[in-house]
């Protein structure tokens, strides 16, 4: 499936809203052609999804990942992997592994401390099984496992290692770790190698049938296609922050400036990109980073775009700045940087919210890269009441959408929003035409208009918030609020799509609409 040319709809929804009944209480990568069916009944031809990278055992997070390139282990069907099976299943767990496995299955959100429980106990069995059993000459499995393993070198030497480290600290940061293996001293390095082989061999085996999974699953929902998301940043202690030290800054951080919503501005508390280190290298991590994304997806979002042309840089004493300072090696950098990422060879769109200069949008103008259309936000800013931007004149090279993981809901705007602003959105000829009443409060009535208008626009791409599709209120994520932000899912198992009442009839809508 090519998604450089023509036009496309899908849904953005993480894959762990999408359980399924034989899921451990988050969605699976099995799960992927089980929602594929119901988006190929709406006449959806993609699902964007959340980073599915390995988040840090703390956070519930996809956007602090301790690697760039792992695939969360949360996102295994274990009941799928032949070890397991083999060493007695559910059965054999521990007792805590099952009563974790109960409270994850049983919960309403995502009991992430559950699932960990319950998946890392059931991957551990997995692994004796296989390591005592198939890792030996003239097993078919075990050299398949080998062949992933020298395939994956680059990056899945440094990720393994730092996850054996990782677990042999309890934890630690690894800039407490004893300074051998912490400055990365080829000795220390090879001691740490031999002394954790084991482990080192059970996160090598995690990933490989986490990729097995993956390219079954993709195959399986095939027409259908899968987008990625491309985070800006991992977090400090990550294994590519480990493994390339010297292209970071580990004295200050990365957020936003000041301004009238924030008047402090935002710390992400994530390292900084040195990026006359990273073009001297010309830019090999986000290379890396964009083939392992190419390999794994028909196309990614580019998150922060405005990032990789100038970094907003908060230093420890208090200063900040834009990095880099001058708009021409602004513009030159994340024009190049664009281009690495394009030549992977997968389709990218890029997040273009917020506080953009001119000069960002022209970069992705000229390379062909749509950026987002926010229906809420397209307005003509600088003319008078400052009308909404009608949908049908979005550039071709963009992406109509509702919201994004950050925003408020569609129903969570209308209910909020004051009826000039409804006025305003309702007034222009995209929404009259679907039949928007600005006086109505938020209905299926309003949420269909809404959607025809979006669907009516003249952007390549559509992608709609799931929640949006049906008129739900949950949000992913709250910036403002730290309660239950990355746990929503799906009302009903996934497989259900197709049989409720109300996702027959959205599918019917949607086919209806992306036709």
């Amino acid at each position: 499936m090519t998604f450089h040319t023509g036009r496309h709809a899908g849904v953005l929804v993480p894959l762990f809203a999408i359980p399924s009944r034989s899921s451990w209480g988050i969605g699976e990568i099995p799960d992927l052609p089980r929602l594929a069916r119901w988006l190929s009944l709406s006449g959806l031809d993609f699902v964007q999804l959340l980073p599915i990278n390995e988040m840090d055992q703390a956070h519930n997070s996809p956007y602090a990942a301790t690697s760039a390139m792992s695939i969360d282990p949360l996102f295994v069907g274990v009941d799928g992997l032949p070890e397991f099976r083999a060493a007695g299943g559910e059965a054999a767990l521990k007792p805590e592994a099952r009563e974790a496995l109960a409270a994850a299955r049983g919960a309403s959100r995502v009991n992430y401390e559950a699932v960990r429980t319950a998946k890392n106990a059931a991957l551990a069995q997995a692994f004796a099984w296989f390591d005592e059993h198939d890792l030996h000459p003239g097993s078919a499995r075990g050299d398949v496992f080998q062949t992933f393993a020298s395939r994956e070198r680059a990056w899945l030497d440094d990720y393994a290692l730092f996850r054996a480290l990782h677990d042999e600290s309890g934890g630690e940061y690894w800039r407490d770790w004893p300074e051998g293996v912490r400055d990365r001293r080829d000795g220390s390095l090879r001691e740490a190698r031999r002394r954790l082989a084991r482990p080192i061999r059970y996160y090598a085996y995690v990933q490989w049938v986490a990729q097995e999974q993956w390219v079954a699953a993709r195959h399986a929902c095939r027409p259908v296609g899968i987008f990625g998301d491309f985070p800006f940043m991992v977090s400090g202690h990550s294994a590519d922050v480990w493994a390339r030290q010297h292209e970071f800054r580990h004295d200050a951080s990365i957020g936003t400036p000041p301004d009238a919503a924030s008047p402090v501005g935002q710390d992400w508390g994530l390292p900084a990109y040195r990026w006359d280190v990273s073009a001297a290298g010309g830019y090999a991590w986000l290379q890396q980073r964009a083939a392992r994304c190419a390999a794994l997806f028909d196309g990614f979002r580019v998150d922060h775009v405005t990032g990789f042309f100038r970094t907003f840089v908060r230093e420890r004493d208090g200063g900040m700045a834009f990095v880099p300072a001058d708009e021409a090696d602004q513009r030159r950098q994340g024009t190049a940087i664009l281009e690495v990422l394009l030549s992977a060879g997968a389709r990218i769109t890029a997040e273009d919210l917020g506080d953009v200069p001119g000069f960002v949008r022209e970069a992705m103008a000229h390379l062909r890269v749509p950026g987002l259309k926010v229906l809420r936000w397209e307005r003509l800013w600088d003319e008078p009441q400052q009308p909404f931007r009608d949908p049908r004149a979005y550039p071709q090279d963009a992406v109509a959408t509702t919201g994004t993981h950050d925003t408020d809901t569609l129903a969570g705007w209308w209910d909020t929003a004051g009826l000039d602003e409804r006025q305003l959105c309702a007034a222009v000829s995209a929404m009259a035409d679907a039949g928007l009443q600005a006086d109505e409060p938020f209905s299926p009535a309003v949420r269909d208009a809404l959607l025809r208008g979006v669907f009516a626009s003249g952007a390549d791409f559509v992608v709609l918030p799931i929640q949006d599709v049906f008129g739900w209120r949950d949000r992913i994520n709250d910036p403002s609020s730290a309660d239950g932000n990355w746990t929503w899912r799906l009302p009903w198992p996934v497989e259900d799509l197709l049989t409720v009442a109300e996702g027959r009839e959205r599918a019917d809508f949607l086919r209806s609409m992306s036709r």
